[in-house]
């Protein structure tokens, strides 16, 4: 079978960040593994970090990780994530939650970002989702 190859592409004429890439193509041997928008609930179901974006955001990465190890994957091996976070919150916090829990990816996936007013339950104040692609 063909490996699956994974191309980050950063074209001229489009901002160039060490936080995300613009495009991503995979073509091959692939399986795509969709990770459904996590919240900061721990194991037991509870609300982590009430009131704290920063402790929310670890909380979500954490449960991130441990859902695309389950399905045999890991953070590098993200090409999509979208964020859901609750207006008014200070993107610094975030960005400090994802350098402390994961660090800088070698390959940043493509991130989509938006404030919304309300997510599922009144006291989360992010949500994420993520696609990440393995060989087949």
């Amino acid at each position: 079978m063909e490996k699956f190859k994974i191309e980050y592409i950063n074209p001229e004429g489009l901002i160039k960040n060490p936080a995300f890439t613009n495009v991503i193509s995979v073509s091959g041997n692939a399986r795509t593994i969709y990770v459904g928008e996590q919240n900061s609930n721990n194991a037991a179901g509870e609300i982590v970090a009430k009131g704290d974006f920063k402790g929310q955001t670890v909380q979500v990465l954490n449960n991130i990780k441990t859902a695309l190890q389950a399905a045999g994957a890991d953070v590098d091996n993200i090409i999509k994530m979208t964020m859901y976070m609750l207006q008014g919150q200070d993107l610094k916090e975030g960005f400090a939650a994802f350098q402390e829990t994961w660090g800088m990816l070698k390959n940043p996936p493509v991130i989509t970002g938006v404030f919304v007013s309300a997510l599922a339950n009144p006291d989360y104040l992010i949500g994420i989702e993520v696609v990440a692609v393995v060989e087949g």
